[in-house]
């Protein structure tokens, strides 16, 4: 992700996902082996997360990661 807005579209996705599924932040967070503040960092689109934790995010959410 290269911008801010890269980051915040990337945030609004994963939020809608995890709303879908119906789980919280925290639920997310654990099963990603992340923080609940970094979580929700990433929602908000404040951080620009590694690989390696879009996987583990997609992976609970059940997203698929595809590269453009």
């Amino acid at each position: 992700m290269n911008s801010d807005s890269d980051k915040k579209d990337f945030g609004e996705r994963v939020k809608k996902a995890r709303e879908k599924l119906e789980l919280t932040q925290e639920q997310v967070a654990k099963k990603a082996k992340m923080t609940v503040n970094y979580y929700a960092m990433i929602e908000r689109g404040e951080v620009n997360p590694s690989f390696e934790k879009i996987k583990s995010i997609a992976k609970v959410l059940k997203l698929k990661v595809t590269i453009s």
